[in-house]
């Protein structure tokens, strides 16, 4: 079953699933942007991604159905990368853990990254404990880093090392 999932570069096609998946409130209201994105927001956003060498936007399929959305972003030298990723707001449960480990593989494999970064709204538990499923380390906190109108969010920061990956899927084998 694990084969038919396929991470694939994101083409013209994807582009009004991924901005109803993120204008959905199930998505959104964990985003550091938390308003409805506008067309004309959504496509600055698309050509920024697509044309820039430092972003990798991929799309998770299953049987050609759009699951889940990841960018890797190489933010320094050496291999250091940020990522951001959300699933179809309708995806079957487990959706995440595929686009998680597919991603990782493509960052660390594909990409031949050195360390992969992660954040979270402090709120956003599922995210925190996802990341640390798939064996980020906590490496802090920025606190009162976000405001969304409202009030000021912690943001907690995580990190994989290759090295560290590397020793996770040789003794997954």
């Amino acid at each position: 079953m694990a084969n038919k999932f396929k991470l694939r570069k994101i083409t013209t096609s994807d582009y009004p699933s991924l901005m109803q998946w993120r204008n959905d409130p199930r998505v959104r209201n964990y985003m550091y942007t938390q308003h409805v994105i506008t067309a004309a927001e959504h496509q600055t956003w698309i050509n920024k991604i697509t044309t820039d060498d430092s972003y990798h936007p991929l799309i998770l399929e299953y049987n050609k159905e759009l699951l889940g959305f990841v960018n890797i972003h190489q933010i320094a030298q050496g291999g250091i990368a940020d990522w951001g990723f959300y699933t179809s707001p309708d995806a079957p449960k487990g959706t995440g853990s595929k686009l998680g480990e597919q991603a990782l593989d493509y960052a660390f494999n594909t990409l031949q990254l050195h360390k992969l970064c992660g954040q979270a709204l402090d709120f956003n538990k599922a995210s925190r404990k996802f990341h640390q499923r798939l064996g980020f380390k906590k490496e802090g906190v920025l606190e009162q880093h976000h405001f969304d109108g409202q009030k000021y969010y912690d943001v907690i920061c995580f990190g994989l090392l290759a090295s560290e990956y590397h020793l996770i899927t040789n003794n997954e084998s």
